[in-house]
């Protein structure tokens, strides 16, 4: 009798799954989500010049209303990170954005971009020749070649920084585009297009202060283009 007893009481442990393995199941669905959490914690917790490099910004910055259109000038100050400059030793292009937006502010939604524009640098260095060079288009540089380019050729790396940092009477909106009456907010923004890095180097570049270069300046202009 005893050997009925537990039997039949045992027999409804086999019906379901243990405790243990109803958690880890639990446990599986849930934990990407966690781990991305954990992640997203760790980069916002980073100190500051982790997420920023340190020192970079936009010193100047400039905008003119003209018969041809809206023009931007502007100064910038930082130095590569060091991860990138090793990186253009070894023979590693680097490419770089800049970007403006013209915003009209709108109280009931948000801010409307009135025009938009972009300039495209790519950076290389030459082991043969020892020398730099720097390529500026307004399209996106493709695999197939670098298109219309403005490329120019400079004897050290200070040189081709300084000619990245000098941003004169630039075009970022035609004439009649913006009318000159409104009131408008001009962003800039420049950093390193971390996307046309080489797969490895994207994913050990993310989150790095050796690798982050990103910088943003905003110009208010009253109507008629006074700041």
């Amino acid at each position: 009798m005893n050997r009925v007893t537990m039997t039949d009481s045992s027999t409804p442990c086999w019906k379901k799954p243990p405790e243990s393995a109803a958690l880890a199941g639990v446990w599986r669905g849930r934990w990407p989500h966690l781990l991305l959490a954990c992640l997203l914690w760790f980069v916002a917790c980073l100190p500051g010049e982790v997420r920023a490099q340190s020192g970079a910004a936009i010193t100047q910055m400039q905008v003119e209303r003209t018969p041809e259109g809206m023009l931007l000038s502007a100064a910038l100050a930082f130095e590569l990170p060091e991860h990138v400059e090793d990186a253009l030793l070894k023979g590693i292009t680097m490419h770089f954005v800049l970007q403006a937006q013209v915003l009209r502010e709108r109280w009931y939604w948000s801010d409307l971009e009135m025009a938009h524009s972009a300039r495209y640098l790519r950076l290389s260095y030459q082991p043969l020749t020892r020398r730099w060079r720097l390529h500026t288009s307004s399209t996106p540089f493709t695999g197939s070649g670098l298109g219309l380019a403005l490329s120019q050729t400079y004897d050290d790396l200070a040189e081709a920084i300084n000619a990245m940092q000098r941003i004169a009477r630039w075009k970022i909106a035609e004439a009649g585009q913006v009318p000159e009456d409104m009131p408008v907010t001009v962003q800039m923004r420049f950093g390193l297009d971390m996307s046309q890095l080489p797969r490895p180097l994207q994913i050990g570049a993310f989150g790095r202060s050796g690798w982050n270069l990103q910088m943003t300046q905003s110009l208010r202009l009253a109507g008629g283009g006074a700041p």
